[in-house]
């Protein structure tokens, strides 16, 4: 670790990196839980009843039979079948077959963000790196005592909130945590204290720390290296001279030295929630409904976070998989649920009638903090008699083809 004042935030740190287990295949149980404990494949590029794509996530009942994520679909479905083809298909073993589904990043986004919220409420620091997984700063919340029961407890809201497993791995530092989490999955919990640091890594093989990838593993395994233990007995300017100064920091990996701190990686662009139909509908209720319940959602996130906003637009996907954004644009940065909704209901008007897969809410160009809210008396923008009234898609037209898969360009709604 690296030098401290004397008498001044002498405490180790104590980090935590949280991985939510498979997660692609946990949202999907969300809305299929009929899917729970069945083998799982969701495939990126993937369409239903194709062999086109990649394994995004396999659950682990489908890695029991060889599926592996980036493994192409065509080689997973001869190692698992699909369940609706074993039923009929005699030649196939029915237990034997397993579900797939094509990825849908917009509603695990939401599920994403229902996990973020509950992290950023129990750290003071958090990092979030991928839509599944973020390191946590916990060193103001709790002691290296009390670490245990307070990560569990971090696991147990995590699943009885938003209802997907996370696994836990706490250390003084990120490396160390990042290795811990992956220690003992699924649903795992590993916490390394300070003097354990050490004999943690030790037998850890070389090519799971962190800067290591195959080339790397390779050479360091041709020099009879295999283990962070035998990485962290190794002559450090033997490592300098064969990798650089990358050869300085696997070893101070390998021995558990690694005095980077915690830091988020900034503020958001936009706030969005999306929601996907369980089937394509043509009522404008339904659809109006659920549109509003989001930009209800939206709204409030952006009053907890002290975030005001410029644009506010939506999004519907329709049959086969068009995206279609609408937004507009205010005079000024506001913070006002009840214009949200009103102009959600005034952009939403153009598409009575049409059937639809999935909706979103967006509010955009943000500002946070000490920003000065425009007063928008008078404004008749949100029904549409005056103000800056803009139709924006991220090509400027007003519909744009998604992939195949359903996979909606996330450039409108990240």
């Amino acid at each position: 670790m690296g030098a401290r004042l004397p008498g001044i935030g002498t405490r180790e740190r104590i980090v935590a990196h949280a991985d939510m287990d498979c997660f692609y295949a946990s949202c999907e149980r969300l809305r299929e839980p009929a899917l729970e404990d069945e083998p799982l494949v969701v495939g990126m590029g993937y369409e239903p009843g194709t062999t086109n794509g990649a394994v995004a996530t396999a659950s682990y009942e489908a890695r029991a039979f060889g599926v592996e994520s980036a493994q192409a679909i065509s080689e997973a479905l001869e190692r698992l079948p699909r369940k609706r083809e074993a039923a009929i298909d005699p030649d196939l073993d029915i237990e034997r077959s397993g579900f797939y589904r094509p990825v849908d990043i917009p509603f695990y986004e939401s599920v994403s963000e229902d996990v973020r919220e509950i992290l950023h409420t129990n750290a003071a620091v958090v990092r979030e790196v991928s839509i599944d997984e973020a390191y946590l700063d916990l060193t103001e919340r709790t002691t290296w005592d009390e670490v245990e029961a307070f990560a569990r407890g971090i696991k147990e809201r995590i699943l009885e909130a938003v209802g997907v497993v996370a696994s836990v791995g706490v250390a003084p530092n990120m490396s160390t945590a990042k290795i811990a989490s992956d220690a003992e999955k699924p649903d795992g919990l590993v916490v390394v204290r300070p003097d354990e640091v050490r004999d943690f890594l030790a037998p850890v093989p070389v090519e799971d720390l962190h800067g290591v990838g195959p080339v790397t593993a390779r050479t360091l395994r041709e020099r009879g290296i295999e283990t962070a233990g035998d990485l962290a007995s190794a002559e450090r300017y033997t490592l300098i001279s064969e990798f650089g100064e990358r050869g300085a920091d696997l070893y101070d990996r390998a021995r558990g030295e690694d005095d980077r701190e915690v830091r988020p990686k900034g503020r958001p662009k936009s706030l969005s929630r999306e929601s996907a139909f369980t089937e394509v509908t043509a009522d404008y209720e339904e659809v109006q409904e659920r549109v509003l319940t989001l930009a209800e959602a939206v709204a409030e996130r952006a009053t907890r976070k002290d975030a005001l906003y410029r644009t506010i637009g939506i999004k519907l996907v329709t049959p086969p998989f068009d995206v279609n954004t609408r937004a507009r644009s205010l005079p000024g940065p506001v913070d006002d649920p009840a214009l949200v909704d009103r102009v959600v209901r005034d952009l939403l008007e153009e598409f009575e009638g049409e059937r639809v897969r999935k909706v979103g809410v967006r509010v955009s160009n943000l500002e946070f903090g000490s920003a000065p809210q425009s007063s928008l008396d008078g404004w008749a923008g949100a029904n549409g008699e005056t103000g800056d009234s803009t139709v924006l898609s991220p090509a400027g037209d007003t519909t744009e083809s998604a992939e195949p898969s359903g996979q909606a360009s996330l450039s409108e709604f990240e």
